[in-house]
């Protein structure tokens, strides 16, 4: 298993339910690792919470797999060492 495996694992161990910037972040993360660059119409503008993913993912246009899997497992990381205190 790869430690962007373990890591999505991992972050469904946690106590609580990260805040909203945080899943944005992880969201965006995971997607851009396995779905590279954000593609398709942007959701419309009654769709408050599609629209925050997808501009969370765009945001992060043209950053490759291996960083984004990085990324994705500093967060992880971060919020199990909070959840630990």
């Amino acid at each position: 298993m790869s430690a962007f495996e373990q890591a999505q694992k991992d972050v469904k161990t946690l106590s609580h339910r990260p805040d909203n910037d945080e899943m944005l972040a992880l969201y965006a993360h995971y997607k851009q690792a396995t779905d590279g660059d954000a593609h398709g119409d942007r959701p419309g503008l009654f769709d408050l919470v599609g629209r925050a993913k997808f501009d969370a993912w765009s945001a992060l246009k043209g950053m490759t797999k291996a960083d984004a899997e990085a990324a994705y497992i500093k967060k992880v990381e971060k919020l199990l060492a909070a959840d630990r205190r």
